[in-house]
């Protein structure tokens, strides 16, 4: 049974303590492979080799830090097939998603940042000839990279891009739900020669690896995405020691269909972004409102694709769904189908664990779900599932729906669909939310802020936007 290692100081490593835990593999329900249960040790030897090496990567020339970092972008898409069997294998996603979703979108994070830094450009204002001022952005330091386990490399590269790309050194953090592709990473990373300590990756449990990481005083920023107490637990620690935060928490976020709509287009992606990655992507529209006067038209076309979706083996061509990530988190999805019918919702499809055969038997599948007939701010309309559950409500004005869609703590992403360019523009405008695509789902341009509004977070990733959350301004004044 393989062993995952820690990357410390350049070096694949066994945790300190000689510790491991056990790595599920969802589709069969069974341990696969062994995760370092690292410590607050593990995490002060990474400490100590991030701080040594930050002198020489934050001197590194521009043009050789990204050099490096487009090596390991091109690495990735060298081993795409095995990267996306591995992440497949951990996740429970299809092979199919990883295989043209995740691994492509890691190395595409990997080159951006190694070419926006190329690109950062210092600001200059000067005082009718009295002076002039220029800003300076430095790298902080040794910063921590938390990412979560829904798009495992795809989330963690898009971390410790930027901040490598900005001359920072790294102690990255994957979840303990699915390390293996950032084991992987850190074999690409020794082969394309990234210098020793600027990049660190400790597994590991959140108490015993993420909080180390997020109290350790000499880390000066923490990047997390994960769940909403996760986020409220790391800025109650790190905010009073001044640490720099970026959040991206917790969505639920609304898909508003008006009558006017493009109706295929409208139903085909609603598809998508209601039941792609099993449902488990923090930006996947779980509260479905439509204009009344399609409703009727759209549910039940709506219904009749989803209960032709396959859920089956990830590595199957045709499979649509896979396993949902963990047992535990498979159980917690299937009891918010009982609640919901528990406040009077009614289950159109799906609602059911799925029963595979053969080696896949005793895997944690389950069935594309929709449910009708609840009220906007109950329990299963407020609060976040992450599974491949929807609920689907009919609305009758603009103001309304705008009412209903900003009722929950959340504020991520939303969905318009509309050919009218007013109404759309209307909608961008009130909707409580980080992202709003018209017309469209996951278009994503990389150098656009990314992160929400509310409880979905605290700061903005993407583009410059990262370049600055982990860099500092120098403010110089020269009298002339």
């Amino acid at each position: 049974m393989e062993k995952i290692l820690n990357y410390i100081n350049g070096e694949l490593v066994e945790p300190i303590n000689g510790s491991y835990l056990d790595n599920y593999n969802p589709s069969i329900g069974k341990v696969y492979s062994q995760i370092p249960d690292s410590n607050e040790k593990d995490v002060d030897m990474a400490y100590f080799a991030a701080n040594e090496a930050f002198l020489g990567w934050s001197n590194t020339p521009k043009e050789e830090r990204s050099k490096i970092m487009m090596r390991i972008s091109d690495l990735i898409e060298e081993n795409l097939v095995e990267l996306a069997k591995a992440e497949s294998i951990d996740n429970g996603k299809p092979v199919k998603l990883a295989t043209q979703v995740d691994i492509p979108r890691a190395a595409s994070n990997m080159r951006f940042f190694a070419t926006a830094i190329l690109h950062y450009a210092s600001e200059s204002h000067d005082m009718d000839g009295e002076a002039i001022n220029y800003t300076l952005r430095k790298p902080i330091g040794v910063v921590g990279c938390i990412s979560p386990w829904n798009l495992p490399l795809y989330l963690f590269t898009w971390k410790i891009a930027p901040a490598l790309a900005s001359g920072n050194c790294v102690i990255a953090k994957p979840s303990e739900v699915t390390p293996m592709t950032a084991y992987l990473f850190s074999k690409l990373c020794i082969e394309a020669g990234l210098p020793k300590g600027v990049l660190n990756i400790i597994h590991g449990m959140g108490p015993s690896v993420g909080s180390p990481i997020t109290t350790r005083p000499g880390i000066k920023a923490i990047s997390f995405t994960g769940g909403t107490a996760t986020g409220k637990a790391i800025a109650k620690v790190a905010a009073p020691m001044f640490k720099k935060l970026s959040l991206e928490l917790g969505g639920k976020n609304p898909n508003i269909i008006f009558a006017d709509c493009d109706f295929d287009k409208a139903l085909k992606t609603t598809m998508l972004s209601s039941f792609a990655n099993q449902g488990q992507i923090c930006l996947c529209g779980s509260r479905i409102f439509v204009e009344r006067p399609i409703y009727e038209k759209f549910r039940d076309a709506f219904a009749a694709k989803t209960k032709k979706l396959k859920v089956g083996n990830p590595s199957d061509a045709d499979t649509n769904l896979g396993a949902i990530v963990s047992k535990a988190h498979l159980e917690k999805v299937l009891s918010y189908v009982d609640l919901a019918q528990e406040e009077g919702g009614t289950v159109l499809a799906g609602g059911n664990k799925v029963q595979l055969e053969g080696e896949l038997s005793e895997g944690y599948f389950m069935e594309p779900t929709i449910i009708e007939g609840l009220a906007f701010d109950c329990r299963t309309n407020q609060e976040e599932i992450f599974g491949p559950v929807v609920t689907i409500m009919p609305f009758d004005t603009e103001e309304e729906v705008v009412v209903m869609a900003n009722s929950t703590e959340y504020g991520l992403a939303a969905t318009v669909w509309t050919q009218d360019v007013g109404k759309a523009t209307r909608l961008g405008a009130c909707l409580a939310s980080g992202i709003v695509w018209v017309n469209c789902w996951l278009v994503r341009d990389l150098r656009t802020p990314f992160g929400g509004v509310k409880n979905s977070g605290v700061g903005r990733e993407g583009g410059f936007n990262a370049l600055n959350f982990f860099t500092e301004q120098t403010n110089v004044c020269i009298k002339l």
